[in-house]
């Protein structure tokens, strides 16, 4: 009888009705579930293509991993143990110190975050490929340099071609204010525009700019062995989770080992909580595209009346029945599933190939078309839900067979 119940039903969802109204109202009833399974597996992948996009952004200019104080703002890279990191020969460690400072150029002057580095920062960057004007250098052997943002630049009013100095101001870290003359209270400090570059996140091109670490040392009134935090590059390709544990057990519980992930900690947040939202909203809709399910198998209940009673009449028992019929509501969604995630899966790779949507006219913005990217586990989470949708509302006008009957 087990074997005979799935046939049966397999049976009824191709057979010719009494009433065409019902193939008509379950063709519908398996569109809708297919419609709605594509769209959700097209948006998420879209979503995820953002993310990807974003990821790929910061990981031009975020080092593989970041060690940094689980308390302060600095750290002493002369004390153990952060001096041990120096001794491993399969990464590249490298200081930065990033404070904010007054930034001025002529008439023109704005708050921005200076961010000094060494001369081993391009190891654990790639500025090559998002410097937009200029070079990057941040000392020529004569002159202090700075590489700044996009944003910054311009809002400075100034470019990568500009001659003029770039004066930099911080307040004294550990002297007295003099309230009478409060400018002799400010470290100052100057340097020469080199490049500008571009991740396309206002935090980077908008605010930042990069120094020698020497000269934010001064600046911020530092001996040599301070810095903010220790970017981190392995030399080769390597298990970067166990990398990141390999150094937590060097530096111990008084820093902390960031990964790309959770540099961008709030970003990839709120990018979750947008795909979970986006996930209840098309379920929502799928929830009502369900009721069509509902709607043909009721009348497929009244439809085949007489074949229920012949089939009770053969000795089928009410259970087996109403399995028949949970069965062939669970095959329209089950179809309808199937359909969608080829539809989806397949417009989806044809946007990722081919860009058929374009973003505005295609130049203003960091891409021309929808970043789409296909996850497995997205499409198996979307047609787990689906179907698990399609089975409750199958089962809905099944429990009251009793009283059709």
């Amino acid at each position: 009888m087990a074997r005979l119940e799935p046939h049966i039903a397999w049976r009824y969802l191709f057979s010719k009705k009494g009433h065409n109204a019902i193939n008509i109202v379950s063709g519908i009833s398996a569109g809708a579930v297919a419609v709605v399974t594509a769209a959700m597996i097209c948006v998420l992948s879209v979503m995820n293509g953002f993310g990807v996009l974003v990821e790929q952004m910061f990981s031009e200019f975020d080092p593989v991993l970041l060690v940094v104080p689980t308390e302060g703002q600095t750290l002493h890279t002369d004390t153990l143990p952060i001096a041990s990191l120096y001794a491993r020969e399969d990464i590249t460690v490298s200081m930065q110190l990033e404070q904010t400072a007054l930034v001025r150029y002529k008439d023109h002057q704005l708050p921005a975050r200076v961010l000094g580095v060494d001369s081993l920062f391009t190891r654990t960057a790639h500025m090559d490929t998002i410097i937009t004007d200029g070079f990057f250098s941040v000392w020529d052997g004569a002159f202090e340099r700075a590489v700044l943002g996009r944003g910054l630049a311009a809002q400075i009013g100034m470019n990568a071609h500009f001659t003029g100095a770039l004066h930099l101001y911080a307040p004294e870290r550990t002297g007295r204010i003099n309230m009478l003359r409060p400018d002799l209270s400010l470290r100052h400090e100057h340097a020469f525009i080199a490049g500008t570059f571009a991740v396309n996140q206002v935090e980077y091109d908008d605010q930042m700019m990069l120094v020698s670490l020497p000269l934010a040392q001064r600046l911020f009134d530092y001996d040599e062995h301070t810095a903010s935090a220790l970017r981190i590059a392995p030399k080769e390709e390597s298990k970067i989770n166990h990398l990141k544990s390999e150094i937590a057990k060097i530096v111990g519980p008084g820093y902390k080992v960031l990964d790309q992930y959770e540099q961008q900690e709030d970003f990839f947040r709120i990018l979750r909580i947008e795909k979970l939202l986006t996930v209840l909203l098309l379920v929502f809709i799928l929830l009502i595209a369900s009721f069509n399910i509902i709607g043909s198998l009721s009348m497929l209940i009244i439809d085949k009346r007489e074949s229920i009673r012949i089939l009770s009449h053969l000795g089928a028992d009410e259970r087996t029945i109403r399995r028949i019929f949970l069965l062939e509501g669970w095959l329209i969604s089950a179809l309808g599933t199937a359909c969608g995630v080829l539809l989806g899966v397949a417009v989806s790779l044809g946007q990722q190939h081919f860009g058929w949507l374009k973003l505005g006219n295609g130049t203003e913005y960091v891409i021309s078309a929808y970043p789409v990217h296909v996850e497995p586990l997205d499409v198996l989470m979307v047609a787990v839900i689906v179907l698990t949708l399609g089975w409750v509302a199958a089962w809905y006008p099944t429990r009251k067979m009793k009283d059709e009957r």
